[in-house]
């Protein structure tokens, strides 16, 4: 005799059958009807020569021993064909892909070429798209699905984003050469008391910014005066013309070169802030999800530990 292939509808059907264990909610779980669902185990059973139920009643049943081994092993075969369907549907699909990256202008190119460097093999035509925008924009722009995804250095907390850290930025002051603090190692906020701030506005960096505020508070420094930029190279020019001192993330400081101007870290541990991957709560996209995996693992090979993205995007 000829044995039979077994087909997904029939391994689907006894998995059905031993969670519910009674043939009405099975067969009406699978949309089908009792005599139908009752034929497919028959099926089975009859010709493989082995009881995978044993009936209670005319509608509820109990697994058998081999029942509980078939089910384990075919459970396990449902998932492999339901993902290798789930896959190749992706690969079709994802085949011309293209997926929407942002980033601050003052981003650190390190983390860019990371982004660029990125393949996924299901993806392999996967076209990236770089957008810069201010990190508040960015976060609207992810919010509103016109980005898949952004790097955003300390983005406010909002319950329609996950944002997992792959990086810590300090603050930098960045001094006139003249400045009596310009030879130390680092700079505290207590050393720049006497000058007037140059700090990034509001709208660029809120929380960056209301944490500069808060900490000079804390420490009980009331600036004599707090100049809003929105880029780092005004922060220079206005720090060359001996204007003030500014305060700026550590990508914006160490990247600038300005004549007259030196570059310290802030030594205040209060302002320490995390760069995060960000994406919206509810973008279940396949390809944008598997990316921001891989942008966080690659990462984390030099820089922090992988398993905070994969506990902050395995559900």
């Amino acid at each position: 005799m000829v044995v039979p292939r077994v087909e997904v509808r029939h391994l689907k059907a006894v998995l059905v059958l031993a969670e519910e264990l009674n043939f009405t909610r099975a067969a009406k779980r699978l949309n089908i009807s009792q005599s139908a669902l009752s034929k497919q185990i028959n099926e089975i059973e009859r010709h493989h020569g082995f009881h995978l139920f044993r009936r209670k009643d005319k509608r509820s049943v109990e697994l058998s021993e081999v029942g509980h081994i078939f089910t384990e092993e075919a459970r396990l075969a449902v998932l492999h064909i339901d993902r290798a369907v789930q896959f190749g549907c992706a690969a079709r699909e994802g085949s011309e892909a293209n997926l929407s990256v942002g980033h601050s202008p003052d981003a650190d190119q390190a983390w860019v070429s990371d982004v660029l460097a990125i393949r996924l093999p299901l993806y392999p035509k996967l076209r990236i798209q770089l957008v810069s925008e201010f990190p508040s924009e960015l976060i609207r722009s992810v919010m509103a699905g016109d980005l898949n995804l952004a790097l955003v250095t300390a983005p406010p907390e909002n319950s329609q984003i996950t944002a997992v850290a792959f990086a810590h930025t300090p603050l930098y002051a960045a001094l006139p050469a003249s400045h009596p603090s310009a030879q130390q190692d680092d700079i505290a906020l207590q050393d720049l008391v006497r000058d007037e701030w140059i700090v990034f506005t509001r709208r660029v960096y809120p929380v960056i910014h209301d944490e500069i505020m808060d900490a000079a508070r804390r420490d009980g420094i009331i600036p004599k005066y707090a100049h809003n930029v929105i880029t780092a190279q005004q922060a220079a020019h206005l720090v060359s013309e001996n204007v003030g001192v500014a305060i700026l993330t550590q990508t914006t400081a160490l990247g600038l070169k300005a004549e007259g101007v030196v570059v310290r870290p802030i030594s205040n541990t209060s302002l320490r802030f995390e760069t995060c991957v960000i994406m919206r709560n509810d973008d279940d996209s396949r390809i944008a999800n598997e990316f921001a995996r891989s942008f966080l693992r690659r990462h984390a090979r030099d820089r922090m530990q992988p398993q905070q993205m994969e506990l902050a995007l395995s559900a």
